[in-house]
């Protein structure tokens, strides 16, 4: 008797975990896992089992859901009691490598711009070879680390990887970042293998190609008790056709958030890739299922939860060509290798663009272009936008930049010349420095302080000064985490009159004044250049 061939459902969602919690860039890196490990995850389980009222309180208030709070009722205690003590035993390494980090930047402090070389001895043990010890040109100690040597050590726990699978028909999910998935979850199976494993490449390969489920189950390690709930993510109805684009011109679809599809006839790029399941609903939208067999080239901005997602990169991984992302020199804690990264996550052709390096395409180029802000001032080097030129047309997908200094602009276009089309994002009030970075700072930051190194985007007067500067022709601003099903990495909470939205307006107003056209697409839209 032979197996049915068989469909993987459009509508199975695959969240990546380390430790339950879910993965985001700074939980795929040895060099900062473990101090989000130590300094986030054990401090949020800990306030929970000692007091789960306060989480449930805060949950109440709308303002608090991005909060350190754990959205479980107080009948979970038992269960995130076990996550604690099964984290603090099974990472005891991770708090280990936090508290000898915290050691070295003590070590550190102390140094007053005389030679290092002492201090190598006395660098915790924990860490040494690790790490070289370096002045900045005011003579200020920091850390070097070598990343690359962290994934190759006992720090790069690829034991704490695995994926939660499960069934969904709608758009809402509950926030992922304060909250660890529970192996209780109602209908949701528990995959434990490493992000890089092949057998998930078998497995997302039949949303499109149809093949026998028993090999996928095996080697991807299904317990006997899970074959029902994994036979259920399969199907014998076959996924609507998508064609590649084999028009004139480029043709640019919008998937939501920093998501955008351009094609010509001869490549397609996708950038940021956060892109909605298929089910049944109202609200239009491309989804997994409008996307081509073949991504040639996925670009990426920066690291950002709402840029760089592990959950749909997995899922594609088998169907991108190249991966591009933003060099940077590595070994600052704070800035994390992207390329390293997603070597280790299982993708191979992984290509790191500086500033005014380009990279051919069958058609045009790939040009990085500087991008600054949201970052709260921190010397964060993996960032880049991209000038996408393509059959005669200029495309510059610009990210969250902010015109902290306008001249910057000028220069640019002295380079690259006007602009076709401009994709902008207008977070013009983004979180405070400490919401991102703060498990990673030796110690808290005044109130006072961090509140004024905060995550923006640009507002309508620094986004109008890019605009004067790059003379696009059209410009469109990104839904910036509106669409329903961003909702579980983006609490943002908009109403007609938040500031993102009120200075987006002003922005679409000063363009059409100006001849320009603009819009802010939501959800989904199609657009040609010819």
């Amino acid at each position: 008797m032979s197996t049915p061939a068989l469909y993987l459902k459009q509508n199975v969602v695959t969240e990546p975990l380390y430790n339950q919690w879910y993965a985001w860039w700074f939980l795929a890196s040895p060099m900062t896992a473990p101090l989000f490990v130590a300094n986030l995850h054990v401090k949020i389980m800990e306030s929970f089992v000692d007091n789960p009222a306060i989480h449930v309180a805060a949950l109440k208030s709308p303002v608090l859901r991005g909060g350190p709070y754990i959205n479980y009722g107080v009948q979970q205690v038992d269960a995130v009691k076990a996550l604690l003590e099964r984290t603090l035993k099974e990472e005891a390494l991770s708090l280990r490598y936090a508290e000898a980090v915290l050691e070295l930047e003590k070590l550190l402090d102390s140094a007053e711009g005389f030679s290092l070389e002492e201090l190598y001895p006395r660098v915790p043990d924990l860490l040494r070879g690790y790490v070289e010890l370096t002045y900045d040109m005011k003579n200020r100690a920091s850390p070097r680390f070598f990343e690359s040597l962290l994934y190759r050590s006992p720090f790069h726990r690829e034991s704490s990887q695995s994926l939660c699978m499960r069934l969904i028909h709608g758009d809402a999910r509950p926030y992922v970042f304060s909250t660890p998935r529970l192996d209780t979850l109602d209908g949701s199976l528990q995959v434990k293998v490493p992000y890089r494993h092949q057998a998930l490449d078998q497995l997302y390969a039949m949303r499109r190609t149809p093949g026998p489920v028993e090999p996928v189950r095996e080697a991807l390690g299904i317990e006997s008790r899970d074959f029902e709930t994994f036979s259920s993510f399969f199907t014998d109805q076959p996924p609507r056709p998508a064609p590649r684009y084999d028009g004139d011109g480029v043709r640019v679809r919008y998937f939501g958030h920093a998501c955008v599809l351009i094609e010509s006839r001869h490549v397609s790029l996708l950038t940021d890739p956060v892109v909605s399941y298929d089910f049944p609903t109202d609200m239009p939208r491309y989804t997994f299922a409008d996307l081509p067999e073949k991504i040639d080239y996925v670009l990426i901005t920066h690291g950002h939860a709402d840029h760089l997602m592990f959950e749909p990169l997995l899922q594609l991984r088998h169907r991108i060509g190249t991966i591009v992302v933003p060099a940077n020199n590595g070994g600052r804690i704070a800035d994390p290798s992207l390329k390293l990264m997603l070597k280790h996550a299982g993708f191979h052709n992984v290509v790191a663009l500086s500033d005014l390096e380009s990279l051919p395409l069958p058609g045009g180029e790939l040009i990085g272009l500087p991008f600054i802000g949201e970052h709260g001032d921190l010397d964060i080097q993996a960032k880049i936008a991209h000038l996408v030129r393509l059959e005669g047309k200029n495309l510059l997908m610009a990210a969250d930049s902010n015109a902290l200094e306008p001249r910057l602009y000028e220069h640019v276009h002295r380079e690259v010349g006007n602009i076709d089309m401009m994709w902008l994002g207008m977070e013009s009030e983004g979180g405070p420095l400490s919401w991102m970075y703060g498990p990673l700072l030796p110690a808290p930051m005044p109130r006072k302080m961090d509140q004024s190194r905060r995550l923006n985007g640009s507002n309508a007067v620094r986004a109008i000064e890019i605009v004067q500067r790059l003379e696009p022709g059209q410009v469109f601003i990104y839904a910036m985490g509106r669409e329903p099903w961003l909702g579980h990495v983006m609490v943002m909470g908009y109403h007609e009159n938040s500031p993102q939205l009120v200075e987006s307006r002003k922005l679409l107003e000063y363009c059409r004044q100006h001849g320009i056209t603009a819009d802010m697409p939501y959800g989904q839209a199609e657009l040609f250049l010819r």
